[in-house]
């Protein structure tokens, strides 16, 4: 829960880098909220029931707009700790370019400092000759 609240505290900052467990948390807690509250909405509405399914419509639509920036940020910083501008967030515009994107999330973080920001993994300690 702490990687979802992280992003949330840095949704202005489209600076940095942002390690994988971060994005990915992110992603996967919205995901669910917001599927949560949609099947909610649907299910009130199958039901009849508007006094309650309209404004739960409401908050799930306050959410989803409310989540645009974190998890533009997020994606962007995510970006640049591949190494990658965060131009290539244009991608999601163009058909198949949401599946180059997910491809590059999931790629390991760049070792070491890139022109991004420090490494936010801690480096693997040195091998001794015995």
């Amino acid at each position: 829960m702490q990687w979802y609240l992280m992003a949330w505290k840095r949704y202005t900052d489209f600076e940095g880098r942002s390690r994988r467990v971060e994005y990915w948390m992110f992603m996967v807690i919205h995901a669910v909220l917001f599927c949560g509250l949609a099947a909610a909405v649907l299910t009130l509405s199958a039901l009849h029931l508007s006094e309650v399914g309209n404004p739960l419509f409401l908050a799930c639509f306050v959410y989803a707009l409310a989540a645009i920036f974190p998890g533009l940020a997020v994606s962007v910083r995510r970006l640049h700790d591949l190494g990658k501008s965060g131009w290539w967030m244009l991608l999601a515009l163009v058909p198949l370019g949401v599946f180059v994107l997910f491809v590059f999330f999931a790629f390991e973080s760049e070792p070491g400092s890139n022109q991004y920001g420090p490494g936010l993994k801690p480096s693997a300690p040195a091998a001794t000759a015995s």
